[in-house]
């Protein structure tokens, strides 16, 4: 018996054998944009990224609190890039599911300034946009990059 190969059967084998492999879609691709608008304390790129109603659950540390609203979420990152100035960022174990009506990204983030700040993050996506996000500091977070 002789297999013929087309391109659709190497495309699905190539694909099989990745499967084991995370692949970035565009959510994840957003996440590290707004990974590195943070560290560069760029708050108009920031503001972008969000939905009108977007939350942030900000959990630990001086700013621990829930913030809600474009006016909201540019105060405290406002605060957050004044107190730390520019910041290295390093992700690690980035993670995308997604469907049609949304996405979600999870990642392990350190934010290296005057202190190294080590963030487990949950982003929430619809429509390109970020609608819940989950900051949480935990200090003995193994970024794993």
């Amino acid at each position: 018996m002789v297999l013929k190969t087309t391109g659709t059967a190497l495309l699905f084998l190539a694909l099989a054998g990745a499967a084991g492999t995370a692949l970035a879609g565009p959510a994840a691709d957003s996440a590290n944009q707004h990974f590195k608008a943070i560290g560069a304390g760029d708050i108009e790129q920031l503001a972008r990224s969000y939905a009108g109603d977007a939350i942030l659950q900000w959990v630990g540390g001086p700013l621990d609190g829930v913030y809600s609203g474009e006016a909201r979420l540019r105060e405290l990152w406002s605060k957050f890039t004044a107190a730390q100035g520019k910041l290295d960022v390093q992700v690690g174990n980035l993670q995308e599911s997604a469907n049609p009506r949304g996405a979600t990204v999870t990642a392990n983030v350190e934010f290296k300034g005057k202190a190294a700040i080590k963030v487990r993050y949950v982003l929430t996506y619809r429509d390109g946009r970020i609608v819940n996000e989950v900051w949480q500091i935990d200090p003995n977070l193994a970024v794993g990059y």
